[in-house]
């Protein structure tokens, strides 16, 4: 069996998405080329890319998105920015994949892999521990972080009787008491112009919010979310959402629309409008749009905020896996 590792470039990963996109599993957009990229292009520089195509003969079975640095191996990007990430393989070759991949590590003086953050449904969770197991390898697995997300139901009345009975009230109270203030609008941007003007509301209110977010956004920063938000508009993936009172905006979100799920990525307020649950609502109101559009999960991605919870989300483990190739 003709068993081949193929180093490639990012420009040469877009075409093997564009190729595989229905038979290898791309699972969530931080995997996307476009996306590692974006990445690559701002905060690379300290690694070395290692980016894989394993064959069997002439099948392409799967892509390892990796990066090196002093014999050890990383996921291509950075967990600041990239909530969770993953090998892309395809169903029924995992166990191929690893042992191509793991042999060709040891031919390239790759002694360890650090893998972090991945999900429990993950390649990594699923089926490279059990794969490390077999090979004896050393292996350590903690959880770091976590994530929140929801299945979403058919209707909007049947999101909210799924929460409890003191936050679907408190829901109910926000959005009636915003209502009452003045003529409420909400609205996803997603290119042209307009999605320029949304994004200047987007930082603006990203750092008047909160003091942690506004130290986050450095330069170096802002140059990601540009290029980023550019990119991901360019392949139909951004939605800008826009919260307005009375035709001013008062908050704003930064989501992604893949594969049927809705991705929350980042969000801000104007401070103005803390005692009407601005922020809150904002994402009140993009769960609803998602589900008059027909989506079926909503993902608040990383972080322990108690609001998420609060709106429906459950709880899902993020791990770090360091793995010993020898």
């Amino acid at each position: 069996m003709d068993k081949r590792t193929i180093e490639t470039s990012l420009d040469e990963l877009k075409k093997c998405h564009a190729e595989t996109a229905q038979k290898l599993s791309w699972s969530s957009p931080f995997i996307l080329p476009e996306w590692l990229e974006v990445w690559w292009r701002v905060f690379g520089s300290d690694f070395k890319p290692y980016i894989s195509e394993i064959f069997i003969a002439d099948e392409i079975i799967g892509v390892a998105p990796l990066m090196v640095k002093n014999g050890t191996a990383y996921f291509l990007g950075g967990t600041d920015v990239c909530d969770y990430q993953d090998f892309i393989i395809a169903a029924g070759r995992e166990n191929n994949f690893f042992d191509i991949l793991c042999n060709d590590m040891k031919r390239n003086n790759i002694d360890r892999l650090d893998l972090k953050h991945v999900r429990p449904d993950s390649m990594v969770i699923q089926h490279l521990l059990p794969f490390t197991e077999s090979q004896k390898f050393k292996v350590i697995t903690d959880k770091e972080a976590v994530s929140f997300e929801m299945d979403l139901p058919a209707s909007f009345e049947e999101y909210l009787n799924s929460l409890s009975t003191k936050q679907r009230h408190e829901v109910r109270r926000k959005m009636r008491r915003l209502t009452e203030e003045g003529k409420i609008v909400y609205r996803f941007v997603e290119r042209g112009e307009e999605l320029a003007a949304a994004l200047e509301i987007f930082y603006k209110m990203f750092v008047e919010s909160r003091q942690d977010k506004a130290e986050f956004l450095t330069e170096q920063m802002k140059q990601y979310f540009q290029l980023l938000t550019d990119t991901m508009a360019d392949i139909g993936l951004l939605k800008m959402g826009i919260l307005e009172l009375d035709e001013k905006p008062i908050a704003a979100i930064m989501c992604f629309d893949y594969n049927d799920c809705i991705y929350l990525y980042n969000s801000g307020y104007d401070p103005q409008y803390v005692g009407l649950s601005a922020g809150l609502l904002s994402k009140v109101y993009a769960i609803k749009d998602s589900i008059g559009k027909g989506k079926k999960r909503f993902d608040f991605l990383k972080g322990a905020e108690p609001y998420k919870e609060h709106l429906g989300g459950k709880e899902v483990p993020l791990y770090r896996c360091q793995i010993a190739i020898t």
